[in-house]
């Protein structure tokens, strides 16, 4: 027999309203299906974090692979173009005059090997933990300014031939840093970063000390454990600058 219960006593139960979650796991388990489905059709069977996708270190590698191979093919001809002008300049009168006329030009444009005593300097990032708060990360690292500071007082100083990291430097080059690492003729470089000059070691030593804008990083140096070395060398090898010379604007001076 059923009981039925007085009409007071008897509620009828409302519908209840969905809440947010049970709205949102819906829409949820629907975006995480298209999600699946988006990343089966874009990786059809290969793996979308594969080491050849997402190395940027291998990308790096493989462009100075190239960058190599195409400077030795740019020595290689501008090495059959010497040979071929020498061969010409003993029957042609012309061509021979003007090879005498650039032969003084060659070493004070750094196209000669030369060696002699001078300066080694050597600027570096700080390795020291800097917990400070309050001192700018940037502080602690060698910049562009830094390399062109150091570069133009040892020019100032009597320098008469230069070399980063093994790389002779000439009138037309030029010290830039791509994050904190230094690109050089094509070619890049990680800290330390080493510079020697040749020329009179003490005008040179004075111009680096008397120079304004290396101050700031020699004060930095005594204080967050920056590298700056300044060392007398007796004799440096500078090899001739070998990249290819070009100009793209110039003025002449008067």
């Amino acid at each position: 027999m059923r009981l039925t219960l007085p009409g007071p006593l008897r509620r009828r139960r409302r519908p209840r309203r969905p809440t947010g979650w049970q709205v949102l796991v819906p829409v949820v388990a629907l975006a995480a299906g298209l999600l699946v489905a988006t990343t089966a059709h874009t990786a059809r069977g290969t793996d979308l974090r594969s080491a050849g996708r997402t190395d940027v270190a291998d990308l790096i590698r493989k462009a100075e692979a190239q960058g190599a191979e195409q400077d030795n093919q740019v020595k290689q001809l501008q090495q059959q173009v010497e040979a071929a002008t020498n061969q010409l300049g003993r029957s042609d009168a012309g061509i021979a005059a003007i090879k005498a006329k650039s032969a003084p030009l060659q070493l004070p444009g750094g196209l000669v090997a030369v060696r002699g005593p001078g300066l080694h300097v050597v600027l570096d990032d700080s390795h020291e933990n800097i917990t400070d708060p309050n001192v700018d990360p940037n502080t602690l690292l060698v910049h562009q300014s830094d390399m062109q500071a150091a570069v133009n007082a040892l020019w100032a100083g009597g320098a008469e031939a230069m070399q980063i990291m093994g790389q002779r430097v000439i009138a037309t080059s030029a010290v830039r840093c791509v994050g904190n690492t230094l690109l050089l003729n094509g070619k890049v470089y990680s800290p330390p970063f080493d510079i020697e000059a040749i020329g009179p070691q003490p005008d040179m030593r004075d111009a680096l000390n008397a120079s304004i804008n290396l101050g700031q990083y020699r004060k930095d140096a005594r204080s967050y454990g920056l590298k700056y070395e300044v060392d007398d060398q007796k004799s440096i090898t500078v090899p001739a600058y070998s990249a290819p010379i070009g100009l793209n604007f110039a003025t002449l001076g008067g």
